[in-house]
């Protein structure tokens, strides 16, 4: 079968402006070896190696999803939120795109008891019985419903730890990234040029703080998921 998203080439990534990096003053010296240029104090990326490392990430997601594999997908910063919710939809896999909560992994089993409140009051919400309590203990109810939704909205579904975690902003999502390699997950993270590229098992050098650029490695790995999911199902 032909796999689509390894048609990755350097033209839209330019286009989507992924060599751009920070400042040069805001770098990590472990990013050296990832980056080509310097140009009007910003470091510029190399994006054959960015290439690379996408077309590594995208045959790991493919090979995963053809296997039956869970995927949660954490970008919490404003230009991330919206291309994480997309992609997560897109790809049927779970999300975080709203803040990180501290042992969300790492401490499971209370995060499972959130996850279960959090079913029971839809629940309760979708079948009109908030509605019948008495309007205090309906607000109060209502208010830590909102609350739930906004942080564990993205992986209500989820029924225990991930296989793979694809991270969107190595510095911004530092936490999450420490729980999933305390956990032993395999992680993919697009990371900046001050990012540490040894952290994650598959770092995707790139732009973190451009939307286009984060939708463009997004869709590529989206697109392969879907790939390897649809090969599941034919071959179950």
């Amino acid at each position: 079968m032909a796999r689509r998203y390894w048609n990755i080439n350097l033209e839209e990534m330019l286009e989507a402006g992924v060599h751009f990096g920070h400042g040069t003053r805001k770098w990590n010296p472990r990013m050296a070896p990832y980056i080509s240029a310097k140009r009007k104090g910003i470091h510029i990326t190399n994006l054959t190696r960015t290439a690379r490392f996408l077309s590594e990430a995208c045959d790991l997601v493919f090979d995963a999803a053809s296997k039956g594999k869970q995927f949660l997908i954490v970008g919490t910063k404003n230009k991330a939120a919206d291309s994480v919710v997309r992609a997560a939809i897109r790809a049927r896999c779970h999300y975080v795109n709203k803040k990180w909560l501290g042992g969300m992994l790492t401490n499971w089993p209370t995060t499972e008891t959130r996850l279960h409140k959090f079913r029971d009051l839809r629940t309760e919400q979708k079948t009109g019985r908030l509605n019948r309590l008495p309007k205090r203990d309906a607000a109060m109810l209502k208010r830590q419903l909102s609350r739930l939704q906004t942080y564990l909205g993205g992986i209500k579904y989820m029924t225990g730890l991930p296989d793979i975690v694809i991270i969107v902003d190595q510095q911004e999502e530092y936490t999450a990234l420490r729980e999933c390699i305390t956990l032993g997950i395999p992680t993919i993270c697009l990371i900046d040029t001050n990012c540490d590229p040894d952290l994650a098992d598959i770092s995707i050098p790139a732009n973190d703080d451009a939307i286009a650029s984060i939708r463009l490695i997004l869709n590529k790995l989206v697109v392969a998921i879907c790939e390897g999911r649809s090969s599941y199902i034919r071959n179950p």
